[in-house]
């Protein structure tokens, strides 16, 4: 059991450097896709977090709303964060490769990215006191 929590607070504290990073960078950089991407990532860090302290299935995805619903087997009221998941989901692929459409990240996107970690970073570690 003590193994288990140590994985999970593992987790919560990469998190939590994705998300420190990316709301620090809002204020010193412009790059706002990157941002976004770091907030994703937490956000995912956070779920897998969760799956782990409750051992649930555990897979190498990254799709925010198949984590969610991992999530949801043992705590239904999860839903609350789904369209934070929803909003922060198409980072991780928009951020990362050339894309054939148009993508547009400014600062305003990345503090509603931010918005969003917050709810999921909230409901998360709340929940895992």
């Amino acid at each position: 059991m003590m193994q288990n929590k140590e994985v999970v607070k593992e987790w919560i504290d990469k998190a939590e450097e994705d998300f420190g990073f990316a709301s620090i960078s809002i204020e010193y950089t412009d790059y706002f896709a990157q941002i976004c991407f770091h907030f994703q990532q937490a956000a995912e860090k956070y779920l897998k977090a969760f799956i782990i302290a409750n051992k649930l299935e555990f897979r190498s995805i990254h799709n925010l709303l198949e984590l969610l619903e991992i999530c949801r087997e043992k705590k239904s009221s999860i839903a609350e964060i789904e369209e934070d998941c929803r909003y922060l989901n198409p980072f991780y692929i928009d951020t990362r490769y050339p894309v054939h459409w148009p993508t547009h990240y400014d600062k305003e996107t990345a503090i509603k990215a931010r918005d969003s970690a917050e709810e999921i970073r909230k409901w998360i570690t709340d929940i895992l006191k």
